[in-house]
């Protein structure tokens, strides 16, 4: 993705089902921690905000501490805490690691997990950590007040660790019961894992499986993780032996080092998010490297009407670094194509064909350059003002002579487009400077329509390029009296996405068209393309993940939808009645 977007954080979790000598004399020193820090590095892009683990010590002596936690901030926070670990050892058979990304605008060492909830009783104790957004905080905080809490943050973790914490406290020490009734009040995406101090482990997914959390067992070990491939790596492992965590459901690990699977909640309609598969999660999950090639391979035919079919003057290239697997499918795809073209002139030609016309037809190949190159992040702040954004222009830069000026399209491949501002700024900006006779601009995934509520940080619709792009049209178009009628709706009743009817008053490639207008910089000398997936296909290419909201603005849960509609109201009177 060019614009980075905050996104999912990343969590782990570890039971060692068997005494702490076992794992010493079989494996040596530190093999649960080994696991644990391995996984978390493996999901570094997961969250490069900060990083902490908790450990839980089961049967420690009366008078010694049981829970261990360590936390971190900054892209370093994982070498952090094992190093201040390793310097203070605490083992134990329960760890809890996780990632963060802040995408509620929290930051601070306050709000990194795991949470942890203190109590004289060990089974009270509570760990917590999430990779999550619930929609619903303020009435679970004004649920808690009811009952006579006062919570002293309002921030959602804090939230949740205070309603399972007052569960613990007085009604039940039955994990099931405290997640089943606690649960029974979220709205939101959702993977909490969490601990007691008594050595009780969980993790327990949304019912509409929004987020995602994979797992493994066996008579050693059990280990959760947010991403199927880093538990494969991390205890060397075939895909059909990791499991995914069903939505509603929780993973528990008793405290004698029992492991069983219970469904919490039903599941609703589950609508998993498709943006893990096209940027989020790592490529080298073998579903999801498949599917990034199908998500590429699926937009040659959008692409050879994009370029009038001229295959022979087109170089297909990717921008750095994540669209790389797209474009493998992309390139399958094109050469398939021209495979076609070849068998069809070499049938043209029939039996007077020489062997030279063979070795030419035969020789033709799909041409491929690395055109975008993503250079160092350059020191902006020695600049100002127009200076400045002169420097960011040049996050990227090209490789000169790749193509032929005026006679060859550059064509480049990413998995999103959702600001644009990087497009027209930096990547279009620099790769008009090879003067090719035009530029398209390929997003394997559809257009970035609607704001998300369920981990990504993606809130405001101001953000999106098609937003704009769809207020653009209506102004031209003189329907701008839409806007008004939008904003009575969204306030009088949140039963319904409204903001549906914005882009319903044009087509699919009416707004791509203006979005090509609106990358293009002033001195752009070519002509600008922008070609974006379908929706249609997306699920044909991610037929597991079907959560797609922000490109369809179809919500899986009443807070979704109420909250595209208060995040249509905010931007109608802060930029339309000023």
């Amino acid at each position: 993705m060019s614009e980075q977007i905050k996104h999912e954080c990343g969590i782990v979790q570890i039971r060692l089902r068997k005494p702490l000598n076992y794992y010493r004399e079989k494996y040596g020193e530190g093999y649960g921690l080994g696991k644990l820090y391995l996984m978390m590095e493996k999901q570094h892009n997961r969250g490069q905000e900060g990083a902490g683990l908790a450990i839980v010590k089961i049967g420690a002596p009366v008078g010694t501490e049981y829970i261990y936690r360590e936390r971190a901030l900054g892209s370093g926070a994982i070498t952090e805490i094992f190093e201040k670990q390793k310097k203070n050892p605490f083992n134990g058979e329960l760890m809890l690691g996780h990632l963060r990304y802040s995408t509620g605008g929290r930051e601070g060492i306050s709000f990194v997990h795991p949470f942890l909830r203190r109590s004289n009783w060990p089974e009270r104790n509570l760990c917590l950590a999430g990779n999550f957004s619930m929609t619903n905080t303020a009435e679970i905080l004004s649920g808690l007040v009811a009952e006579g809490q006062h919570p002293r943050n309002d921030a959602d973790t804090f939230i949740l660790l205070e309603q399972l914490g007052g569960i613990l406290d007085t009604e039940s020490l039955n994990i099931e019961e405290v997640l089943r009734k606690a649960s029974a009040t979220w709205d939101g995406g959702y993977i909490i894992t969490g601990a007691t101090g008594d050595g009780v482990g969980f993790t327990i997914r949304d019912p509409w499986g929004i987020r995602s959390a994979h797992y493994y067992v066996d008579d050693e070990i059990a280990v959760v993780a947010s991403e199927r491939a880093v538990i494969q790596t991390a205890m060397n492992l075939t895909s059909e032996q990791v499991k995914e965590l069903r939505a509603g459901e929780a993973i528990i690990m008793r405290k004698s080092g029992e492991v069983e699977l219970r469904q919490i909640n039903p599941p609703h309609n589950p609508r998993p998010c498709s943006f893990e598969r096209i940027y989020f999660s790592r490529g080298t999950d073998a579903d999801i490297y498949k599917e990034r090639k199908a998500l590429g391979r699926f937009l040659v035919p959008q692409i050879l009407t994009e370029i009038d079919g001229d295959i022979d003057h087109a170089v297909f290239s990717f921008i750095p670094n994540t669209a790389e697997v797209a474009w493998y499918g992309m390139m399958e795809g094109l050469e398939a194509y021209n495979d076609e073209r070849k068998v069809e002139r070499l049938t043209k030609l029939g039996t007077e064909i020489t062997p030279e016309q063979i070795r030419e037809i035969v020789g033709h190949k799909v041409r491929t350059e690395k055109l975008a190159v993503k250079d160092i992040k350059l020191r902006t702040f020695i600049a100002e003002g127009e200076r400045r954004d002169e420097l960011a222009g040049h996050v990227y830069d090209i490789t000169y002579d790749t193509i032929e000026p005026g006679k060859d399209y550059a064509v480049v491949i990413d998995d999103s487009i959702v600001r644009g501002t990087t497009l027209k700024r930096s990547i279009v900006k620099i790769l008009s400077r090879l003067k090719p006779r035009k530029i398209v601009i390929v997003s394997s995934s559809p257009q970035v329509r609607y704001p998300d509520c369920y981990g990504i940080d993606m809130s405001r619709l101001d953000e999106f390029i098609a937003f704009h792009a769809a207020i653009s049209l209506l102004r031209d178009s003189g329907k701008e009296a839409l806007l008004k009628q939008v904003y009575e709706k969204c306030k009088t009743d949140p039963s319904k996405n409204h903001v549906k009817e914005i882009y319903d008053a044009f087509g699919y490639e009416d707004v791509s068209r203006r979005i090509a207008e609106m990358v293009t910089p002033d001195d752009c000398d070519c002509e600008v393309g922008v070609v974006y997936q379908t929706i249609e296909k997306l699920i044909e290419a991610c037929p597991g993940n079907n959560g797609d909201w922000y490109f369809s603005g179809d919500y899986p849960t009443p807070g979704g939808i109420r909250m595209v509609n208060n995040a249509y109201t905010k931007w109608y009177e802060s930029v339309v009645r000023l």
